[in-house]
């Protein structure tokens, strides 16, 4: 049955999704890769599509941006629609000097400076992990079609605009190779609910250097991640 933000009804949702931030991302991702598209989702204009790549069953469906938005769409596509493996595609900031425009990050893990994992009750921090399955597949394809990319931690930030400028540093001198701000609900949601998740990134600007990409070069970009995710599924 539809829930407060989905209105499909069960079994019109493939077992496969992909998640894009941007509801019209999810569109154009619709229209341009699959076909027999059905249209699931507009509430909120949190646009959802069905349809058929190669022949296999996938949706695509945008999430918002952030954490909280990111924690009630996969939870209610894996609790009520049954959703099996859920693969985030988007963009992220790169936060070490190797990780440069245009690249792709595979998350292996996502750290954050959310409260979202305080919800298990746990006795200390519980690690969000992406599905070592989906990453060895992203890896293998990224390495076939001759990409450059990135896998380990991440950075799921509640925070765009920190008062701090320069509190990214501190999660720099971790390691962690790029930041972004849905990741840790993703991967936490999963492994609760029992699903696989992965996050593909491509980076759009470098919190080093202060270099953006422009919104055609982001859209160019973003076609190298889409390469491998729609290997992936």
């Amino acid at each position: 049955m539809p829930t407060p933000h989905i209105e499909a009804k069960v079994g019109e949702i493939a077992e496969t999704i992909l998640l894009p931030g941007d509801p019209l991302r999810a569109k154009s991702i619709a229209g341009h890769y699959l076909s027999d598209v059905v249209q699931f989702n507009h509430v909120r204009n949190m646009l959802g599509y069905t349809g058929y790549y190669n022949g296999k069953r996938i949706s695509v469906m945008g999430t918002g941006m952030g954490i909280p938005s990111m924690g009630i769409y996969s939870y209610e596509l894996i609790k009520f629609y049954g959703v099996k493996t859920l693969i985030r595609i988007g963009t992220a900031g790169a936060m070490q000097e190797n990780v440069r425009l245009n690249e792709i990050v595979i998350a292996q893990a996502a750290s954050t400076d959310s409260n979202f994992g305080k919800q298990y009750g746990l006795e200390g921090e519980i690690a969000a992990i992406s599905d070592f399955k989906l990453l060895q597949k992203a890896v293998e394809h990224a390495e076939h079609l001759g990409l450059k990319y990135h896998v380990g931690g991440i950075l799921s930030s509640d925070i765009f605009y920190h008062i701090d400028k320069e509190n990214w540093k501190k999660w720099q001198k971790t390691g962690m190779l790029c930041v972004e701000m849905e990741s840790y609900a993703l991967f936490l949601n999963a492994a609760n609910l029992g699903a696989s998740a992965l996050a593909l990134m491509t980076i759009s600007d470098s919190l080093i250097s202060g270099e953006q990409l422009s919104q055609e070069e982001r859209q160019n970009s973003f076609a190298d991640v889409m390469k491998v995710a729609m290997e992936v599924v």
